[in-house]
């Protein structure tokens, strides 16, 4: 008798668990109400940022399909530590100053993750960053970004529409490249294969007069359209702060 009054509790209890492990697998859209824009900035000649880049991999595969985008920026200051990263660019270490600068966080490091300009992580810290996001996306944006994206050859003609706030901002637009594969032969992660992910080619900033236009991109050259993707977002010029963001899928068009 025991046993019969025994099972369907430790059935019950088991479903439960199973259930409420499928639950933080896999983030209910239902419950957003914003969008979390991931900023990473990391370098190959960093050793604390593989598992940074890792953690983005799969927070990228786990809310591919929500209002999460992410972007990694390969700073160029670990580039004299005898590696010089092939995907390191200047600008982005300018970006994280300026970051610095809003947050009033000094000095800059990485690997660092910046959640829509507002807040910043040690972005190898993984549950810290995951509570993070949760706390983006249950915030509603202050604007809706819309992207409509034709390629050209080397050129994307990018159509935007705003709702919401969008005074003294910029547009700023990304290519990014999904993922990517690096074997470091020098510096701190001598002899490694490393993965990345969502690398940032080009980052492109234009100021905001009208809800409504049209932007230019050049693309890096042998771009692949299966490979990258562009990801917009609205930030506030005197802040930092981050008040939308959206992807434009790239799709080829022939020249008329």
């Amino acid at each position: 008798m025991k046993k019969i009054q025994l099972l369907p509790a430790v059935f019950i209890t088991l479903m439960l668990l199973i259930g409420m492990t499928v639950l933080g697998q896999n983030p209910d859209k239902r419950a957003e109400k914003g969008f979390a824009l991931l900023e990473l900035y990391t370098s190959e000649g960093c050793s604390s940022c593989p598992p940074a880049d890792e953690l983005m991999g799969r927070i990228q595969n786990e809310y591919k399909n929500h209002e999460v985008y992410i972007l990694a920026y390969h700073v160029d200051y670990w580039d004299r530590q005898g590696w010089k990263d092939v995907f390191s660019n200047s600008a982005y270490t300018k970006r994280q100053y300026d970051y610095a600068k809003f947050l009033g966080k000094e000095p800059i490091y990485t690997p660092q993750l910046v959640v829509n300009g507002k807040t910043d992580y040690i972005a190898s810290q993984e549950t810290i960053v995951r509570n993070g996001i949760k706390s983006a996306l249950s915030k509603p944006a202050a604007a809706k970004l819309f992207l409509e994206g034709t390629q050209a050859n080397n050129n994307f003609k990018v159509n935007y529409n705003i709702e919401g706030v969008f005074k003294n901002s910029s547009l700023l637009l990304a290519i990014v490249q999904k993922t990517a594969k690096s074997n470091v032969k020098r510096g701190e992660n001598a002899n490694r294969v490393l993965s990345h992910y969502q690398i940032v080619r080009h980052l492109q900033s234009s100021a905001l007069k009208d809800k409504k236009g049209i932007v230019w991109i050049h693309l890096p050259k042998k771009i692949n359209t299966k490979d990258f993707e562009v990801i917009g977002f609205i930030q506030d010029n005197n802040t930092g702060s981050v008040m939308g963001a959206s992807r434009a899928v790239l799709q080829q068009s022939p020249i008329l």
